[in-house]
Parts: structure tokens; sequence; C-alpha cells
């Protein structure tokens, strides 16, 4: 299993909606900062959007990367077909071995018929390829409904991009979520957290902290991957509470990023 950073490793620095910084992080900054980092290995998602670059830039951006010796996964989110064709076409110019979809898109929220009878029809341009499908946990469905799309589709080629964190927005704490999904995972996004009652005492915020000062406990959930062998890559997101200004949010989110990484080295070989 292969350690790397995402474009949400970054979110501040590659800008969110209503804060972006004044130079956003591109895609070849992301691909220096693996290289600083001693990474080889860059997941760019759908905060970075690679589908809509033409294919001359595409092919400049993995020249670049191979450059540099890293290596690119692509994520796309909303699992229209034609959307969904235009991001594979995008990881097959980068050369991922995966495409992390999260399914929901804007005003896109099928439902689980819906959704395997669309990766149905998109299996054969897929094992063309020689890519798989990584669909990522997420807010809206259940750990077992994501295990009922994988089995009704049937295929190796398609399996789970396994988040830390996501499936709480869907009700669901990542214990019983790994004991479903891990068999299926093909991709970890490794995202530690913290819970924490507030003041009043009537709820409980739950917020990202760096790699392995969390609740999570990575190494058991490397260990369960490395058992299943599907799992190729273990690529850190955080969730990085912001501070009073975006200069200050994204030191704090490059720290985070490099104590996290300095933390999975030590556990993913």
């Amino acid at each position: 299993m292969k350690t790397g950073i995402s474009s949400y490793t970054y979110t501040w620095a590659v800008g969110v909606p209503g804060s972006s910084p004044a130079r956003p992080l591109s895609a070849e900054g992301l691909i220096d900062k693996a290289c600083s980092l001693g990474l080889n290995l860059v997941q760019i998602a759908d905060n970075l959007p690679l589908e809509s670059w033409s294919a001359e830039r595409l092919t400049a951006l993995m020249n670049y990367a191979g450059s540099r010796k890293v290596n690119l996964e692509m994520g796309g989110r909303g699992l229209q077909p034609g959307h969904t064709l235009e991001c594979l076409k995008t990881a097959s110019i980068l050369r991922s071995p995966i495409l992390r979809m999260v399914i929901d898109g804007q005003n896109f929220e099928p439902g689980i018929r819906e959704i395997i009878s669309i990766i149905r029809d998109l299996l054969p341009e897929f094992n063309l390829a020689g890519i798989k499908l990584a669909l990522e946990n997420h807010d809206r469905l259940k750990a077992r409904e994501f295990e009922q799309i994988i089995e009704k589709t049937g295929s190796d080629m398609v399996g789970i991009c396994l988040d830390s964190v996501n499936s709480m927005g869907a009700g669901e704490g990542f214990e019983e979520v790994a004991k479903i999904l891990i068999p299926y995972t093909i991709n970890f996004h490794v995202k530690d957290f913290s819970i924490r009652r507030v003041s009043h005492k009537m709820g409980i915020i739950i917020e990202g902290t760096p790699a392995g000062k969390g609740r999570l406990n990575i190494s058991e959930v490397v260990n369960r991957l490395n058992e299943t062998g599907r799992c190729s890559s273990a690529i850190l997101e955080l969730w990085t509470p912001p501070e009073d200004n975006i200069e200050a949010t994204i030191r704090k989110e490059e720290e985070w990023a490099n104590e996290s990484i300095e933390y999975l080295k030590k556990i993913i070989i």
C-alpha cells in the first residue's frame, strides 16, 4: 500500500467556496508538495476538477508528474454516466489505476437501483481502460447500501474508497462501517478526527486532527486492509479547522500535513 497526499490534504490552500487564497494551490503545486514530503503519489479530486481540462493540458500535467517521479490518481464527484465517462477518460490520460468517485453530485442523488444500473452499463468502459471504480462512502448512503451496490454490480473492477469520517454524516460509526466495507476497499482515505461535547453538553462536534492525534486507530485499519490484499493506496485527507484568516489556516494545514505524513511513514510500508 502506497502513501499519498490529495487535493483534500490541502483543501484550504486549493480553495474553499467563499474563502480562496490569493494564489490557490495548483495540481502542479500538489506534485511539488508530494516530492518535498518524500512521496510519489498524489490523488487529485473534485475540488480540482481535472475532467474540465483539455487533453493537451492533462498530458502536460502527466509529463510534469513523470518528470518528478510522482504517480497520479483521479477523483471525481457525480456518477452521472456522461460525467463519469469524462472522469474515466481523464483517469486514462493520467494513467491512474483507479477512479475515485463520490456518487452524489449537484441535483443528483440516485437510488440504489439506478446506481447499480449506471455502473453495470459503464463496466465495459472501465474494463477496456483497465481502471477500477472506487466508490467513496459518503454522507447519504449506509455502509450496507454500499455493500449491496458492490455485490449487485458483481465485478472486481468496482470497489470502495473507504473514508474514515464521512459515514458519521449517515449516522454510522467507523468501526461498523469498516467491518462491512474493508473487504471491498481498494483505496483508503486516512482522515483522523476528534469528538468532543459542546459547552452546554447537548451535542457533539466532530473535527479533524493530524493523523495519529485523533480517535482513528490507523495502524489497525492498515493491518486489516493489508490482510485483504486489495487496497493499493492510503491517501491523507485533512479536516483542518480554520483560523482567523486564510493565511493562518493554510499555515496550520501545511503543519498538519507534514506532521501527518511523518506519522504515516512509520506505520505504512
